[in-house]
């Protein structure tokens, strides 16, 4: 058994670079986080499991981002939704066990709202619904605001590497996808969060804020108190690859 990988032609134009192993399902789907690509620790530990129990995984770039077409700086939440749902329309069927980091964690739970009766089962580490608007937005410093306000894009600073540009854009779209604040989030399915207690990023009582969103009952919050927002030492990758196969 081995892993085949491609790209999916887009309406617009654009090619989605993915990496799939045909297997068993439900079909295990890794959506990644805002400016990561599916090369990460997480996904390979995930592709290789796949690989190892013959299990169906799909792990794909959203635009922009990886080895997929597109400048990042056009991205917007509306634009990488639409990808992964693209991307599990032409490339599953059948049940899903949606596994998402970070932004990929609130892209998960977009997703499943659009098709809930596909999706099986949750796993999110560090999920940050709604980081444009509760995140990000608080902290970006006046500097920052003027280039918003001048520009339409802002560089910010970041600790993994070359700074992130932010535009206006992106900061708007998200709020048009928030799902905390607003009542219950209509999800019902197994949810199994995996949160690390000193994540700079992403503050464990907002992934805890999702938990308690969450409209069913079968959801389990992890708090992993010396862990860091990648969760990607070895025995945090054990802890996913097991909590992926126990749901």
């Amino acid at each position: 058994m081995s892993e085949i990988q491609g790209f999916l032609d887009r309406p617009d134009g654009a090619r989605l670079a993915w990496r799939m192993v045909e297997g068993a399902g439900p079909t295990v789907v890794w959506l990644g986080g805002f400016k990561s690509d599916m090369t990460g620790t997480k996904a390979q530990a995930l592709a290789e499991w796949a690989l190892a129990n013959g299990r169906a995984y799909v792990r794909f770039d959203y635009f922009g981002h990886g080895e997929s077409s597109g400048d990042f700086a056009d991205g917007t939440i509306t634009r990488w939704r639409e990808d992964a749902i693209g991307v599990l329309n032409e490339l599953t069927a059948g049940p899903l066990v949606l596994v998402g980091s970070s932004m990929g964690g609130w892209i998960a739970c977009l997703v499943a709202m659009a098709m809930p009766r596909r999706v099986r089962a949750m796993v999110l580490v560090a999920p940050a619904p709604d980081f444009t608007e509760k995140l990000m937005t608080p902290e970006i410093p006046p500097a920052g605001r003027a280039a918003l306000a001048a520009d339409g894009v802002w560089l910010r600073p970041s600790e993994y590497g070359e700074p992130y540009p932010i535009t206006r854009n992106l900061l708007d779209d998200g709020a048009r996808w928030s799902i905390l604040g607003g009542g219950p989030v209509p999800l019902e399915m197994p949810v199994r969060i995996l949160q690390g207690g000193n994540d700079p990023d992403v503050p464990w009582r907002h992934a805890l804020e999702l938990a308690h969103a969450l409209k069913g009952e079968d959801v389990v919050f992890t708090l992993i108190k010396d862990g860091d927002h990648r969760l990607s030492r070895p025995q945090d990758i054990e802890r996913l690859i097991a909590t992926v196969a126990e749901v």
